[in-house]
């Protein structure tokens, strides 16, 4: 398994050279290094290479590789005809060509997503450094399983209990139809199969992103007011999708200003802007990248004794916030970002009776 890790903030070619000196460094250092970026010319500019959807050394121990949509598509269309036929008689995806799809919003990124994880699944690497988006679009992209994984809960139990999962469990009429359709006799307790199996698969990944040694990020900003808040805001929607945010790394110009008070408790980086071609100064500034991941607050606590949920929660106020209960679960929106949180049996059932922001912090009470 490698370490799996990005760059946020509104500056897309600083982020991009820090992700290049970041890659350099973790190489330097004996680490096997894939750099992978999106199907855009920035990375390639900067390397002065040219690059393919296929891996290439362009260091020792340091491959580079860009993802465009409509290969990656293309190479996974296949399977997903194969499982489209698992399950229906008369498959549809067999009349459609893959690159037909790559305009669908969003498609170049997902793909680039779950092309990280068969590169993270293949073991040829330590470490993955993915030079993406950088915004919120990434940390939706990144946030899927856990929001993917509500969805099945929610709708898998709709389902069982509705008037049409009962029909199709108990009407001997429907079930005839059914299999028409499908290659297995289609009922609600085996309903429960595939989805069982979706579930452990967004798991895996949930449990992957929570992990600091397997998936962390660092905030990349100038002093510019709006870039610091950006950057504020990022960290924040981080937390909401589970994902590590191990520090920031600050671009230095002639009037860099001390942002330590903005990212507190987080270690602030100063890097100098170097030039292309020119890495060395910005690699030996870099920070340690898994020792400062190590030493971040716990994005939650539960307090059973004193019926508390602290959240952290940086970049927001009160005001930003949503709070949802249902079962046992409580889901809190804020941003463009969506986090459930199971409660323990002691907690399950007692309503949210309060919530208050303390030292970026949210503190949910029952």
């Amino acid at each position: 398994m490698s370490l799996i890790l990005t760059f946020l903030g509104k500056g897309g070619i600083a982020r991009s050279k820090v992700a290049i000196a970041a890659a350099k460094l973790l190489a330097s250092q004996g680490k096997r290094v894939l750099l992978a970026g999106l199907a855009e010319p920035v990375l390639p500019i900067l390397l002065e290479t040219t690059l393919s959807a296929d891996p290439q050394e362009i260091a020792p121990n340091l491959q580079a590789v860009q993802l465009p949509a409509s290969v990656l598509l293309e190479r996974n269309w296949e399977e997903l005809k194969k499982l489209e036929a698992q399950y229906l008689r008369t498959p549809i995806f067999k009349e459609v060509y893959g690159q037909e799809l790559v305009a669908l919003p969003g498609m170049d990124s997902a793909l680039a997503l779950n092309a990280i994880r068969e590169y993270d699944a293949s073991g040829k690497y330590d470490a993955i450094i993915y030079d993406g988006t950088g915004d919120s679009f990434t940390l939706r992209l990144l946030g899927l399983p856990e929001s993917l994984s509500w969805y099945v809960r929610r709708f898998r139990q709709l389902f069982v209990n509705s008037d049409l999962g009962k029909t199709i469990s108990e009407s001997p009429l429907i079930q005839p139809l059914i299999t028409s359709f499908f290659n297995v006799n289609w009922t609600a307790d085996n309903f429960a199969q595939p989805t069982n199996q979706v579930n452990d698969f967004l798991d895996k990944g949930k449990a992957a992103l929570a992990d600091p040694k397997r998936v962390a990020a660092f905030l990349v900003t100038t002093n510019d007011p709006i870039e610091v808040a950006v950057a504020r805001y990022l960290w924040g929607s981080a937390q909401q999708v589970s994902l590590t945010v191990g520090g920031v790394i600050q671009i230095a110009d002639q009037t860099t200003a001390d942002l330590t008070a903005e990212f507190a408790p987080l270690a602030v980086n100063v890097v100098p802007d170097v030039k292309q071609g020119n890495w060395q100064p910005l690699i030996d500034a870099l920070p340690n990248f898994a020792e400062q991941t190590s030493k971040v607050p716990k994005p939650i606590e539960i307090d059973v004794h004193n019926r508390q949920v602290r959240l952290f929660l940086p970049g927001f106020d009160k005001k930003q916030v949503k709070l949802t209960q249902v079962g046992p679960e409580v889901t809190v929106e804020a941003g463009d970002q969506r986090r459930n949180i199971f409660l323990p049996p002691a907690l399950t059932g007692r309503p949210v009776t309060g919530a208050k922001f303390q030292n970026n912090y949210l503190i949910i009470s029952f």
